[in-house]
């Protein structure tokens, strides 16, 4: 029940009772009085008086009980936070033979790497991993908000360089990888953002069904960027649709750029609030505790009961 006042050390408020005490003493009017022998005269009794009397002796038993509640750590709820969902982002690149055709002024694969790093200046505060695949699996980057590896990612890893053994193009094996690493993840939206030329031999027969049941049941999302200048393949198509993302055929390195920004704007970044905390609140009641010291010092050089 957030409308109440926590208290850090709460059993201390057990210590009100004393003030409590108090002012019941002195509103009851119990206190020792000296009987003067005009008490019995017809003069009126100063009620008045008495209750400002009264209300000045109750300074110190009110002040008294503001120290009881410092002490007892007063606290506050503060404000819900918004806060930004992180998203898992995994690049699936092709490095195959064919990446290295003409697209623009270079090639696939470099004018793709190009576009990738525009792309993780719109995703700020994500976290992203590289995968390189061809007929085998490359994980360069790992799940990571620090992007400055991906800066240095291309040379190392054009195609023409890499072993032979990455020549094909196995999609199939590539997600499947892609989800292993995303999966370990716990925190945060999953995505794949494939990006190849070709088509893939083991998406033949009901391996898509099976891709997309995996990648439904851990929440991925694919986004696939075909560079090829093709059509793009059914399987590609059919995975990204029923993942809930889309496929793209961009034709030169403007339109791939745009592309990514398609996808960011597609994949909109969530915002959740967390919950309300208990904070130190101190400042109020210490305010109250000094401003009635003041009070009370000041009612005491006249506005105090004396039986003389």
């Amino acid at each position: 029940m957030e409308f109440l006042i926590p208290f850090r050390n709460p059993w201390v408020l057990l210590a009100l009772l004393l003030p409590a005490g108090l002012l019941l003493w002195i509103w009851m009017g119990k206190g020792s009085r000296l009987i003067l022998p005009f008490d019995h005269s017809g003069e009126r009794r100063g009620r008045v008086l008495g209750a400002l009397l009264a209300l000045t002796g109750s300074l110190p038993a009110v002040l008294l009980s503001l120290v009881v509640v410092i002490l007892a750590g007063p606290q506050r709820w503060d404000e819900p936070q918004a806060k930004k969902v992180l998203t898992n982002i995994e690049f699936c690149v092709d490095v195959s033979g064919s990446m290295t055709a003409s697209f623009g002024a270079g090639n696939r694969y470099d004018a793709s790497m190009v576009a990738i790093n525009e792309f993780l200046d719109y995703r700020e505060g994500d976290a992203f991993g590289l995968t390189f695949f061809g007929n085998s699996v490359l994980h360069w980057v790992p799940l990571t908000t620090d992007v400055s590896a991906f800066r240095c990612a291309p040379p190392f890893m054009r195609p023409g360089k890499i072993p032979y053994w990455f020549g094909g193009t196995e999609i199939g094996k590539a997600l499947r990888a892609c989800r292993k690493v995303l999966t370990s993840r716990e925190e945060g939206d999953r995505m794949i953002i494939l990006v190849s030329d070709g088509y893939s031999s083991d998406l033949a027969g009901n391996r898509t069904d099976e891709i997309v049941h995996d990648l439904l049941a851990d929440n991925i999302t694919v986004y696939g960027v075909h560079v090829g200048g093709t059509t793009v393949p059914a399987p590609i198509a059919d995975i990204t649709s029923r993942t809930g993302g889309a496929v793209f055929n961009p034709g030169d390195t403007q339109a791939l750029g745009y592309v990514f920004q398609r996808i960011d704007e597609m994949q909109e970044t969530r915002i959740e609030k967390t919950s309300s905390e208990a904070i130190d609140n101190y400042e109020p009641w210490t305010l109250a505790a000094l401003a009635l010291f003041a009070c009370a010092l000041l009612t005491s050089f006249g506005l105090r009961y004396t039986p003389w």
